[in-house]
């Protein structure tokens, strides 16, 4: 039998340490049987999102190391899913586009992604999972300005 100590499940921050590793895992595997990775996503929803962006500036918003983002943005352009394009004023600055393919993925890859978090809040009714989402917010938004200001 594998019971959780009692002492553990008393804090919230294990709980939402192991229930962010299990979503963490099954939306990795969701997104594996697609030759994606998490960050494949991400980019993919940032440039939706926001619009093209300089390479560096991308790797920044989310947070990944630049010569991280530049594999993943060879895996990205192999697919046909972003385009990257010298800026004719700085040649030294590159700017990532997504394609109509990249969005096409990128709704399937939402799709995939809204699938599991469908299974992990399946015990939530709608308005609790609205208010989970809310406070997840907060809490975000207050870990996110601690980072900016620590840097």
């Amino acid at each position: 039998m594998h019971e959780t100590p009692p002492s553990l499940l008393a804090l919230t921050t294990y709980l939402l340490s192991r229930v962010g590793k299990t979503a963490r895992t099954r939306i990795t595997e969701r997104l594996a049987a697609h030759d994606v990775r998490l960050w494949h996503m991400a980019v993919l929803a940032a440039l939706a999102d926001f619009g093209p962006h300089a390479q560096r500036d991308l790797a920044a918003r989310l947070s990944i190391d630049p010569s991280d983002v530049v594999k993943i943005l060879d895996e990205l352009t192999a697919a046909g899913h972003v385009e990257r394009a010298r800026d004719p004023a700085d040649r030294r600055r590159v700017t990532v586009t997504i394609t109509p393919a990249g969005r096409t993925a990128l709704a399937d890859l939402t799709s995939e992604a809204s699938a599991v978090q469908e299974g992990v809040l399946a015990p939530l009714d709608e308005d609790e999972r609205a208010r989970l989402h809310d406070l997840l917010l907060r809490l975000f938004a207050h870990l996110h300005e601690e980072t900016v200001r620590e840097r």
